[in-house]
């Protein structure tokens, strides 16, 4: 068995058994088709299996199934193999297989076959790219990746990166369904939702590194909590998902809060995990501005040294030191550029408690009862402040209960989304 990508998702090809996603056809040969000698060329090839392709689409999904899900086919790269020539009159039967879906790729294979005696007599090797409106590579959509036949599942582990303007974003994908896009702390990167991306089936779970983060692009500039909400959205626009439920966790809460301000109706839920709406005291930027200097004199390693004790609960501390080890060395592969960026962003963030009251969508709050960052009060009064906002306590959890308490904060979560209207 072969496997083959489509962005994070993958497809799964036997090649025993060619995937014929699109119906045969039936092409006749007309004479302008013929050269000087009376036969087909290459040209005339190129042109005949297009034929074939458009008259299979409309016979199917429509001819329309592009320009519907916002891409177009490119042709990279063709060529046509020579078995038998053919002649105007002839009537070939056209059959596509499809060969490997890439991240924004399709590579397919036609054979025409002269219906009279059954000769094959061309055979056209093709790649195709998807782009935007733009002209842009674009990733494959999953439902023009089903109309050829290539159904799209999880692959476990895989990551593809995406464009997002300025910056390339790392992204696991999972499953078919509603999207939930889940936003990792700081200075964390996607892994610390992998519980919750392996086990919430019937969503579409969209895990990124935020920009300075993980996999993800790490400028030198350009962090804010704007430039973090936009990078998603524009991941959203990507991956063809025009709501979501948006999961943040700390700094993503923050991330989620300015989604929000600038996208609002982007939106279909919201879970806020061990987060806060209230912006930084004078206080916590002097502590953001030292920890800024830490991260530039000393590295990524100095700041896990000071960050981990308070992230992690006492429990987790003291029964969990697998948990602990995970932690510290997620932080500090964690770029300088992306750490020093996430603080700015953090210290110079908008206070977010005005927009609590008109929050209209379904909202779950959960908090680590352990959590020293953002204790179980502050989510007490701004779950209180959002109309309709459910709160949950994880016990034996810290500032960080999706890894140390990860079956329980799943479980709240996949009951929360249970509850929600199925769009």
């Amino acid at each position: 068995m072969l496997r083959f990508r489509t962005g994070s998702l993958a497809t799964t090809i036997n090649p025993d058994d060619p995937v014929n996603g699109l119906p045969s056809v039936e092409v006749t040969v007309y004479p302008y088709e013929c050269d000087a000698y009376g036969h087909m060329n290459q040209a005339a090839y190129l042109l005949l299996f297009e034929r074939a392709r458009w008259d299979a689409l409309a016979r199917g999904p429509g001819q329309d199934v592009f320009r519907r899900h916002g891409v177009w086919p490119a042709v990279r790269r063709a060529t046509v193999d020579y078995q038998a020539p053919a002649f105007p009159g002839d009537v070939l039967r056209v059959d596509s297989e499809v060969q490997k879906v890439g991240g924004s790729s399709l590579e397919m294979r036609q054979r025409a076959t002269r219906i009279r005696d059954d000769a094959l007599v061309a055979e056209l090797q093709i790649l195709f790219v998807m782009i935007d409106e733009a002209g842009n590579s674009t990733p494959m959509p999953p439902e023009v990746a089903a109309v050829f036949g290539a159904r799209p599942t999880a692959r476990p582990g895989e990551m593809a990166r995406h464009d997002v303007g300025d910056v390339t974003l790392a992204v696991d994908v999972r499953g078919d369904g509603p999207a939930l896009l889940l936003v990792h702390g700081f200075p964390l990167d996607h892994s610390m939702w992998a519980h919750q991306v392996a086990t919430l089936a019937r969503w579409r779970r969209i895990a990124p590194d935020l920009r300075g983060a993980g996999a993800s692009d790490a400028p030198a500039g350009g962090y804010s909590m704007a430039s973090y909400a936009d990078d998603l959205a524009r991941l959203l626009d990507r991956f063809h998902v025009e709501r979501a439920v948006v999961v943040g966790l700390s700094m993503g809460g923050y991330v989620a809060f300015e989604m929000l301000r600038r996208h609002r109706q982007r939106f279909m839920g919201l879970v806020l995990i061990d987060s806060r709406a209230d912006a930084d005291g004078p206080a916590q930027r002097q502590a953001r501005d030292e920890m800024i200097e830490v991260a530039r004199s000393r590295g990524a390693a100095a700041v896990a040294e000071r960050l981990v004790p308070r992230l992690l609960g006492r429990s987790t501390q003291q029964t969990q030191p697998n948990i602990v080890e995970q932690v510290m060395t997620m932080v500090a592969r964690t770029p300088v550029a992306g750490l020093v960026g996430a603080l700015s962003a953090m210290r110079d963030r908008p206070d977010s408690t005005a927009l609590l009251p008109g929050i209209d969508v379904p909202t779950l709050v959960v908090v680590g009862a352990e959590d020293e960052v953002t204790p179980p009060a502050t989510a007490r009064a701004m779950a209180s402040a959002i109309p309709s906002a459910t709160l949950t306590t994880i016990a034996g959890a810290g500032h960080l209960a999706p890894l140390e308490a990860p079956t329980a904060v799943t479980r709240v979560i996949a009951e929360f989304l249970e509850a929600l209207p199925r769009p």
